[in-house]
């Protein structure tokens, strides 16, 4: 589930109980085990200050939250966000007379799970690190039904980071010799990829760790009628070599003996 993913990072990276902008679903703020709710009309300025991870020039900002409206109705309109947003009584964002800025104390899950993410990649991953999955294609979309540019942006760009840290962390499960959960890390990734190659590699080969060679050759001839029917393509070569079964030598004495017995007939018969 999204909820025990997010919670479950969050026990391993952040001490005491600090405010969490949670930005995988409809944004919210924690603080503890109390949720709070974000006013409607201040949810995108403090997302789009909070992706953006530096100070954010006021008048920018304005014209990007509402691009239809001229300086003096967007300056307005944000001045009217941020006091809704101070109305909660939450200290979210630090704002001057030219800059907006999350508050130092503020933690975004975005960043949790980016550094999760990270860890894996960069094979760095503690033990921690491999016990946690997003249970769930839904756990790997940030802010779903946002459709900004710089929200569709920032969603295909942590969508990507946690494909690739789910695909490392299942290789690196297999390595410890848990290939239970590594085919379970890889199908997270193809559920939310189906025609991602790479996600479906790492599936076929947590498969074979474990010796389920039916299993894998199953998932990738689940995989080759897709692609086909999708793109009318064929996957790599290197994928099919997975499941291919190996030739064995005294398989290619005998191929070779019959080529010779074939090609003496033919002598013969000319």
């Amino acid at each position: 589930m999204l909820v025990d993913f997010v919670s479950s990072l969050m026990r391993i990276a952040v001490r005491g109980t600090p405010p969490v902008l949670h930005l995988f679903g409809e944004p919210f703020v924690t603080i503890g085990h109390r949720r709070m709710e974000v006013p409607e009309g201040s949810k995108r300025l403090l997302v789009f200050v909070a992706l953006h991870r530096c100070p954010v020039d006021r008048r920018h900002a304005a014209g990007e939250l509402w691009p239809d409206c001229d300086d003096a109705r967007a300056s307005g309109n944000l001045r009217s966000a941020l006091w809704r947003l101070n109305g909660t009584g939450m200290a979210l964002l630090d704002a001057d007379k030219f800059t907006l800025a999350i508050e130092n104390q503020l933690v975004i899950d975005m960043d949790v799970v980016g550094e999760w993410a990270a860890r894996l990649i960069d094979g760095c991953a503690v033990q921690a690190d491999l016990a946690v999955k997003p249970w769930g294609a839904d756990a790997l979309e940030l802010l779903p039904g946002w459709y900004d540019d710089w929200a569709l942006l920032e969603r295909e760009r942590m969508r990507q980071r946690l494909l690739h840290a789910l695909e490392a962390q299942s290789r690196q499960l297999v390595l410890a010799g848990r290939c239970a959960e590594a085919v379970e890390a890889a199908m997270v990734a193809v559920g939310a990829d189906p025609l991602r190659e790479s996600a479906q590699r790492v599936l076929i080969e947590s498969h074979l760790a474990e010796g389920n060679q039916i299993e894998a050759r199953r998932s990738y001839e689940t995989y080759r009628r897709l692609l086909h029917r999708e793109v009318g393509a064929d996957p790599d070569g290197a994928l099919a070599c997975l499941v291919s079964p190996p030739v064995r030598p005294d398989s290619q004495r005998d191929a070779q003996l019959n080529g010779s017995d074939n090609r003496t007939r033919s002598t013969i018969d000319a």
